[in-house]
């Protein structure tokens, strides 16, 4: 019994690590606080509720007061939770999570991009999805191949709704992933090339759309395609992945917009940028 305790402690210890990098710490400072809650409370309903009230406290303070400050002496800030009236998370989740780390370069390119779509479109959210962990270069934000500098930064697409046409704040599903604008008749499937080479990840990230309303909306080419080409004119904006189906489709032709390889999943569900 006890060892099947220290296995169970060293697996979530584990999994908090990949998760969200800095859970499996959080989780071992909270463990003298626990022993000492076993010492004052009898085994029981109270004594859980307290240690699981104690931990999610604790696990928020240290998400977002303390560790930002750390994250800084790694050259890394986090991107705006609640602050930023343009620039937000598609799922608080990210930001729970502390995925949602950058440089200072990229965060400073996100904001601008924003204020300046917001002059062409007023009123619109970009909303960021999976960014980068708050330390340590080469430490893999799973599942991505290459969030592990703090240069990366996945945004969600612009849609509309279905009915009206209108634009929309919403997005499809409820990750910000997983949801496709699949290639239409006689446009480049490159999900179709890349799974017949035999790189059957390609379209994995459909799990990650599992729970959507896709029906509700249609792909926004035209704000989509705006945001992309004021990103573009970022100097510290250095490459924009996108699947080709859609760079052609929606006539982008800046060199920094490039197809991504087999080896990664497909993005025609959001945009990947990263900077120098």
């Amino acid at each position: 019994m006890k060892l099947l305790r220290i296995f169970g402690w060293l697996f979530l210890f584990s999994f908090l690590t990949i998760l969200t990098q800095v859970g499996g710490l959080i989780l071992l400072l909270l463990l003298p606080i626990f022993y000492f809650i076993n010492l004052r409370i009898k085994p029981g309903i109270t004594r859980n509720l307290i240690k699981i009230t104690f931990a999610i406290l604790f696990y928020n303070l240290m998400t977002f007061l303390i560790i930002p400050i750390i994250a800084a002496l790694f050259g890394r800030v986090p991107l705006p939770v609640f602050s930023n009236t343009y620039l937000k998370p598609a799922n608080i989740g990210y930001c729970l999570l502390n995925r949602h780390y950058v440089k200072p370069a990229l965060k400073e390119a996100m904001v601008r991009s924003a204020e300046e779509m917001n002059i062409i479109f007023p009123g619109t959210k970009i909303y960021y999805l999976d960014a980068n962990f708050p330390f340590w270069n080469k430490f893999p934000l799973l599942p991505h191949l290459s969030h592990d500098d703090g240069k990366k930064l996945d945004i969600s697409f612009f849609y509309l709704y279905k009915k009206s046409g209108k634009p929309s704040n919403s997005k499809p599903s409820f990750t910000g992933y997983g949801v496709f604008e699949s290639p239409r008749e006689g446009e480049i499937n490159q999900t179709a090339i890349c799974k017949s080479k035999g790189y059957w990840q390609y379209d994995i990230n459909r799990f990650m759309g599992l729970i959507h309303r896709k029906h509700q909306f249609l792909f926004d080419e035209k704000r989509t395609k705006t945001f992309i080409q004021i990103l573009a004119k970022e100097s510290q904006i250095h490459k924009m992945l996108i699947e080709p189906h859609l760079k052609t489709r929606m006539k982008l032709t800046n060199n920094k917009i490039r197809f991504h390889g087999c080896q990664a999943a497909r993005h025609d569900d959001h945009l990947h940028i990263q900077i120098k």
